[in-house]
């Protein structure tokens, strides 16, 4: 499960040499957390699937339905370990729904994957990237599963659990004849603009009547006439759970555009159904339906974030809102006074007492007391009562330490009794956590937890109601009937019911994590510490430095950090067998003068940790009072301060001449002002004091005379300040006239001018904002909204206008041929590619046709020939879907129904297993020495050559295209290939031939996305199907000049150098960034620099964004560090505005030469003007084609559909019948 991730050697004491050869500590991913306090788990999000999460966590608290999936035995469903082999069906989505739950039941960790689940849809990673409708989604997924369970037990799962009816009536007011038409659901759709709440929604639907009368009669078969008639719709019958969907999503027709319907819309926890069903004779608790689950989206129509509450049936979690577990984590018996609380042995008891096995790491019960109170030991305690290990030493009677103190638990005299008093012993009860959460809770305390992907959080049934109105308001509802019963085994028991080879795997799966965390545990608990050796170190200059190299005087160390103060003086002493007589051990730094000691290290009980040593410490070793004969002061008083001086001097010997010199002198801080003088050997004069911050003229103050005898650090001086040094009569400002150096002007203002570019054509806005250099730039990003519009639905021919639906004044067609029956089906095809349909047409066939059947009619019907074509489906936004891979299935059993459009594509496809994807060749132009291989190329398949150019992506210029494509061919290959197979098999098609490359090892491989590289595939012997590429992936081949290993921390980047003088770049280089110390902005300044053999300080770096022309400067982010914990906070360019990733191009400024702000070229310039031009024309095209879509609409009343933007949803099921 985790690899290798834990192979590291760990020992607790290791040396190496400082400076020569550092060993980096690499740290690999860790085990999953642990469950929180909530002992519920929750899903990680897999990047766009928090639609996916709040579903399933809907269907996993839903206990019936997840019993009823677990009933289905390997027997019926097959096994995932047969799933490779070609006659086994196994129904990998019922089975994986299986696993989830499960592990979502069992599994100790704080987020289950859904990746294996979704690699059963078929999903693509692009597929987990894009958010969905949830309603949509519960829809497909109900769809796929009734398909996986076809055969088996659980056919009618579905169906039997979420399945109801509606009656539509429509009785006549003469002859009372009363005409039916009833209706189907898996969940209502109820509306929420201009309603007040769900019981008004549902009394608008099933219990108003609409009249016809007047001019608008009803046409009753009976009495042959129009008549009168009340048309309404009831509840015929109810599902055991009630789904729900709001329409908050809605289409303003006169802004045309989407928007989400904010308003307050009210839902009652239980809710009565009898007023909108039929009439019956049955109980009224039948129609009593209790809430237990809002799914609830947060953010606009075009994007947001989906997250549930959901009611614990079953008290599987432990519910204790925030308040609740602050109150009772602090103490037992709620002390009523602050003394009480603050008693360390009440605390601690209270948080032993709450441990399932009234034990605990010390560590950890420091940890727990940080969490359970908000302060830490150190803080609160430390002072008064010493290190919380030694507190536990000294109280034996209480506490029960481990042989090697490294766990404690409570002695048994400690234990509570219970009380006879009935209210102290239900206190207690509701405090103890070691009882199980479902039976210490009262029973009749709704649980209710909000889970959003990993975390899972308790909240008060009143929470609810926030969430009736605003951009985060709720969006379906799950209703259960009231009278479903759970029995008593199933409470606060997650083993109820899960099948035992499923037990075994999540028990085997816990042991496994447990050995994993100890393994990472031991493996964090290491840390460097830096020893400076006092024998190799002399003071001189205020501060300490090394005596000989910087490889004797310093050493690295690894050690143990739950280890003992006195354990790593007893390793040092054993490390270094020259030492003689006492060692002491300091905390060190470096600072710009030297050397430093600040504090020692006392109690050689504390452990590393609790003695607040951090990772990378300096530690120094001496014996605690002088180092080279010299005693040397330590503290953060008396820190060295490194200032420079500035006086005058004569230019020479015998000259009278003065000139200004800077000098730098080393002062302690706690120094007075006035020992200048002395540094100097002269009178005391006139000191002047500029900040590091600037050396702008007017910044320079005067020190008054009365503060002389102030120390450096309360006058405000620290390391780089300026001091500058004037006789008494001199003016203040003599000296600084006359030296031009010290005169500086403020820098100017810089600003960025940022555009964003609509691609609907919408027109560009653009601002300008003032920044710095330490400024980081966020794109905006403006998506397009493109008019959607839904096909039109066929009338059947026996239908009534009423039953139809169809309104007066609508526009219908008249058609040539037989109108379709009830078992045929009327189908649009089209025949070209899934970019660029070709005009539609029509066919009639029977809906158990099979799908190779309905190819040949469709080819026979266009005039095509050959078996070389395939079918899409299109779905509801004219967009070209996944193949029709099973052509002896039917098209009822693939759901196709009349109105679909069907795309009729050339290309045979592949067998079951395999991919088919086009090979493009990529030889970047730009490479310093590849533009002989680029000419090789075109001058050997200029002539009989089958190779096309791809076209650039917006390139214009006299400069040549940045990406060019050479296409290779087509090649089919199994899932289960290596990508070294790929690579072998690739280097086998006629046109690579003729390169006569040399190794597999010389080539990489992109996926293609916009006729653009964009993956790096990586690791030869790892299978294709690993990679998720999908069925319409295209992948190019780059030849490279020598061979490469690449691990799973480097990132391969494009850099250009930036020609000073001009806008342009020289020939790109190949750069590989080691990320293994992380994606910060100054290790990538670091590696660039050191690949170009620049200063870091001195250059400027720079992503480059080829689709809107843009560079985007990557800052220099600081580093904060915190004063105690010294922890860094770094920002990562893995994510935004960013997103750096394998074949980025990285622009580098030489600042020596070249300190313009600019980045972009001329190029960018006219790509932009292009960009512009093109958004104009888009426009202008598409306001002639709304001026003709309207003529020829208001002329025929037949509109054609246009492509819509979003991407249809789809879950991709095996035939199981």
């Amino acid at each position: 499960m985790f690899g290798n991730l834990f192979e590291e050697d760990y020992s607790s004491v290791s040396s190496s040499q400082y400076g020569s050869g550092k060993k980096l500590k690499t740290k690999g991913l860790e085990p999953p957390a642990p469950r929180e306090f909530t002992k519920l788990s929750g899903i990680r999000n897999q990047g766009g699937t928090c639609y996916l999460s709040s579903l399933l966590q809907t269907l996993h608290f839903t206990p019936e339905f997840r019993e009823a999936l677990f009933s289905l035995g390997p027997e019926e469903l097959g096994s995932l370990e047969d799933k490779d082999k070609p006659e086994a069906k196994v129904r990998i989505i019922p089975l994986q729904l299986q696993r989830l739950f499960a592990q979502l039941l069992l599994v100790d960790q704080e987020a289950a994957s859904t990746t294996d689940l979704t690699d059963s849809f078929g999903w693509t990673s692009d597929e987990e990237m894009r958010q969905h409708d949830v309603q949509e989604l519960n829809r497909i997924l109900f769809s796929a599963l009734e398909t996986s369970l076809v055969g088996t037990s659980g056919h009618d799962l579905i169906h039997r659990l979420y399945h109801g009816t509606i009656v539509n009536q429509i009785v006549c007011k003469e002859c009372k004849n009363v005409s039916e038409r009833q209706e189907d659901f898996l969940d209502l759709t109820v509306a929420v603009k201009n309603v007040s709440g769900l019981e008004d929604a549902l009394w608008n639907m099933y219990v108003e009547e609409e009249i016809f009368d007047y001019d608008n009669l009803y046409h009753c078969g009976t009495c042959d006439r129009l008549v009168k008639a009340a048309k309404s719709a009831k509840l015929r019958k109810l599902p055991p759970f009630l789904t729900i969907s709001l329409l908050r999503f809605n289409f303003d027709f006169v802004k045309c555009e989407r928007y989400k319907d904010t308003s307050c819309y009210t839902f009652p926890l239980r809710i009565n159904l009898k007023p909108f069903c039929e009439q019956s004779d049955m109980d009224d608790m039948e129609y009593m339906y209790d809430l237990f689950s809002v799914i609830i989206h947060k953010g606009g129509c075009y994007g947001g974030h989906y997250h549930v509450y959901i009611k614990d049936v079953d008290h599987l979690g432990n519910w204790q809102c925030q308040e609740e577990i602050s109150d009772s984590a602090v103490n037992l018996k709620a002390p009523q006074n602050e003394e009480e609380t603050d008693d360390p042995l009440v605390v601690l008891k209270a948080i032993l007492l709450q441990e399932e096995a009234n034990q605990i790491p010390v560590d950890q019960l420091g940890q727990k007391l940080l969490i359970k109170t908000g302060i830490s030991w150190n803080k609160k305690y430390r002072k008064q009562h010493g290190p919380l290990r030694k507190f536990l030493r000294l109280h034996p009677q209480v506490f029960l330490l481990s042989t090697d103190e490294s766990t404690v638990s409570l002695q048994r005299s400690h234990f509570p009794q219970v009380p006879s008093d009935p209210q102290s012993h239900e206190q207690i009860a509701h405090t103890l956590a070691s009882e199980p959460p479902g039976l210490r809770d009262n029973i009749s305390c709704p649980h209710w937890f909000d889970i959003n992907d990993s975390k899972v959080q308790p909240i008060k049934e009143k929470d609810i109601m926030q969430q009736f109105q605003g951009k985060e308001s709720a969006y379906m509802l799950f209703y259960r009937k009231a009278t479903l019963q759970r029995p008593s085994e199933a409470q606060a028991n997650p083993r109820y019911r899960v099948p035992c080879h499923l037990l075994k795997e999540m028990d085997a799966a816990n042991v496994l994590l447990q050995t994993r965390r100890a393994e990472c545990d031991s493996a964090n608990s290491t840390f460097e510490l830096h020893l400076h050796l006092g024998p190799h170190y002399r003071f001189f200059n205020g501060a300490l430095h090394p005596a000989v190299s910087q490889t004797e005087s310093v050493w690295d160390l690894t050690f143990d950090k739950r280890k003992t103060v006195g354990d790593l003086r007893q390793s040092i002493f054993q490390l270094l067998e020259f030492w003689e007589g006492d060692m002491v051990l300091s905390v060190a730094k470096r600072v710009p003068a030297g050397l430093h000691v600040y504090h020692t290290l006392d109690g050689d009980e504390l452990t590393l940790g609790e003695a607040e040593i951090a990772d990378e410490e300096d530690i120094f070793v001496w014996n605690g009072v002088e180092v080279g004969g010299v005693q040397i002061q330590t503290g953060f008083d008396c820190e060295p301060l490194l200032l420079h001086i500035l006086h005058l001097e004569l230019s020479g010997e015998g000259s009278e001449c003065e000139q200004l010199v800077e000098s730098p002198h080393v002062f302690p801080a706690n120094a007075e002002v006035g020992t200048v003088f002395t540094a100097l050997g002269t009178p005391e004069g006139v000191l002047l004091m500029n900040s590091v911050e600037s050396t702008d003229e007017e910044c320079w103050t005067a020190i008054p005379q009365e503060d002389m005898k102030k120390t450096f650090r309360e006058q405000g001086l620290r390391n780089g300040s300026l001091i500058l040094v004037q006789d008494s009569d001199s003016d203040d400002n003599s000296l600084l006239s006359k030296q031009g150096r010290w005169t500086s002007s403020m820098n100017e203002l810089n600003w960025l001018q940022v555009k964003n570019f609509c691609q609907s054509g919408s027109e560009e806005k653009q601002v300008q904002i003032a920044v710095t250099m330490h400024t980081v730039v966020f794109d905006i990003r403006i998506k397009a909204i493109k008019e959607l519009k839904l096909m039109k639905e066929l009338v059947p021919d026996t239908s009534t206008l009423e039953e139809a639906e169809v309104k007066m004044g609508s526009s219908v067609g008249l058609c040539l041929g037989k109108a379709p029956t009830s078992s045929q089906l009327f189908l649009f095809f089209a025949l070209g590619t899934d970019i660029h349909p070709g005009a539609e047409l029509e066919v009639i066939v029977e809906e158990t046709l099979s799908v190779r059947d309905c190819l040949k009619i469709m080819l026979e019907k266009s005039g095509q020939q050959g078996e070389m074509w395939h079918l899409r489906k299109m779905d509801w936004c004219y967009e070209a879907g996944e193949p029709l891979c099973e052509e002896d299935a039917t098209l009822k059993e693939l759901m196709i129904c009349s109105g679909d459009t069907l795309l009729l594509t050339e290309g045979k496809l592949p067998s079951p297993g395999h991919l088919k994807m086009p090979i493009w060749w990529y030889q970047p132009e730009r490479l310093s020495g590849h533009r002989e291989s680029w000419d090789h190329l075109n001058c050997a398949f200029s002539q009989g050559s089958s190779w096309g150019a791809a076209p650039t992506q917006g390139a214009p210029g006299p400069e040549p295209a940045e990406v060019s494509l050479l296409y290779l061919g087509d090649m089919e290959i199994s899932e289960e290939a290596t990508l070294a197979e790929l690579k072998s098999k690739a280097l086998a098609l006629p046109s690579v031939l003729k390169l006569a490359v040399q190794s597999t090892s010389l080539l990489r491989v992109w996926t293609v996305e916009s006729k653009r590289p964009s993956r790096l595939l990586r690791t030869g012997w790892r299978q294709l199907k690993e990679y998720r590429l999908g069925r319409r992936t295209e992948l190019c081949l780059e030849l490279l000049q020598k061979e490469e290993d690449l691990g799973p921390r480097d990132v391969l980047l494009r850099t250009q150098l930036r020609i000073p003088g001009e806008r342009a770049y020289s020939l790109a280089k190949d750069l590989v960034w080691d990320t293994t110390r992380g994606w910060t902005a100054g290790s990538l300044r670091q590696r660039v620099a050191d690949f170009y053999s620049l200063p870091v300080e001195k250059i400027e770096i720079a992503k480059y964004f080829p689709e809107k022309f843009e560079w985007l400067p990557i800052s220099s982010w600081n580093q904060q560090i915190a004063k105690r914990k010294k922890k860094k906070n770094q920002d990562t360019l893995q994510g935004g505005p960013y997103y750096l990733k394998d074949g980025d191009t990285i622009g580098i400024k030489n600042l020596l030469f070249d300190d313009n702000d600019d980045f972009s070229t001329i190029r960018d310039d006219i790509g932009k003007e292009n960009q512009k031009r093109t958004a104009l024309e888009k426009k202008k095209s598409r306001e002639v084609q709304r001026t003709q879509s309207s003529d020829v609409f208001s002329n025929s009343g037949m509109p054609t559909r246009p492509r819509g933007p979003e991407a249809s949803l789809s879950i991709h099921v095996a035939s199981f019948r």
